[in-house]
């Protein structure tokens, strides 16, 4: 399973000379298999602009854009999707159910004016959109699973498997706000059947503890959490993700450092990683691998195998 971040930031993007190595771009992940009519795009912040402009006459026949849920910094990038405006092209739009609202509903008023100039039913390409089902479903040779976590609004973790290799995504998510050492059952923690055992935990890392307090019931996690629930999880390796659009790339990487002496009682260091924009992570269970994509040139199938 092949991963490429194009947004890692969180909030409101955050561009600069002080974030130039982890990015400003706000979430979104693309992840694929080797498969060339088909490609999976986790969350639609501002980074899915570029992903959009290095598809070109390439891009795969079907798109299935996976929303954790709708708050501005992961939709922002949608109405800048090249695909978008192509009207042969097949795209596919998941999210969180609403009691009141359907999800096409929802991002219609996004995509309208004031805020966009354009109404989403002008635009041409062969859009569907769907509520993430609450059994697990099949998109692109990805089995995919779907679950309620703590945040404000409608929100939805997501569980990926494929390739032999499994990767949670919880991008906005504090499940110290329900608890995670002091539950006495691990499975009633805010997505751990979603994190359970995973060979890759992308989650919300957007606090240092000190930031944590004042901030409490906003939806975010400080560094502390992640790590208690990644082992509570029992997860294998841990990609701080959803960064705080103020921490600078040295304020991120000693948040990481504070983070390993908890996290190396149990894991090496190693396993503890700072998500960055511009990497592709190959997820293989028994290993991982990295490396860096030219994000400027013409978009290529990814060969999931490395």
């Amino acid at each position: 399973m092949r991963l490429r971040m194009w947004g890692t930031r969180g909030s409101i993007p955050a561009p600069g000379p002080e974030t130039v190595r982890y990015g400003g771009n706000t979430s979104c992940v693309e992840v694929s298999n080797g498969e060339p009519d088909h490609r999976l795009i986790l969350d639609a912040g501002t980074g899915i602009r570029h992903l959009g402009n290095t598809f070109g006459a390439d891009c795969p026949a079907r798109l299935d854009i996976l929303l954790t849920h709708l708050h501005s910094d992961h939709i922002m990038g949608m109405g800048f999707f090249d695909p978008l405006w192509n009207p042969e092209q097949e795209i596919h739009i998941w999210g969180p159910a609403s009691a009141t609202r359907t999800l096409a509903e929802r991002m219609a008023r996004y995509l309208s004016p004031p805020f966009f100039p354009v109404r989403m039913n002008e635009i041409p390409s062969k859009l569907s959109f769907h509520d993430v089902p609450e059994d697990e479903f099949e998109v692109g040779g990805f089995r995919v699973k779907a679950e309620r976590i703590v945040h404000q609004g409608p929100t939805v973790g997501y569980r990926l498997i494929g390739d032999g290799a499994s990767v949670a995504y919880l991008p906005d998510h504090e499940p110290a706000l329900a608890g995670i050492d002091s539950v006495k059952h691990p499975e009633w923690i805010s997505g751990y059947r979603l994190a359970k055992g995973v060979d890759l935990l992308l989650h919300d890392a957007q606090y240092s503890d000190t930031e944590y307090p004042q901030r409490r019931g906003w939806g975010h996690s400080s560094i502390s959490h992640v790590v208690s629930y990644a082992q509570v999880c029992e997860v294998r390796r841990v990609m701080m993700f959803h960064h705080e659009p103020r921490h600078s790339d040295e304020e991120l990487e000693a948040l990481r450092e504070t983070g390993l002496r908890q996290w190396e009682r149990t894991h090496a260091a190693e396993d503890l990683m700072l998500a960055a924009e511009g990497v592709q992570v190959d997820v293989e269970g028994s290993g991982i691998a990295f490396g860096e994509f030219d994000s400027s040139a013409p978009h290529a199938v990814a060969d999931a195998t490395g």
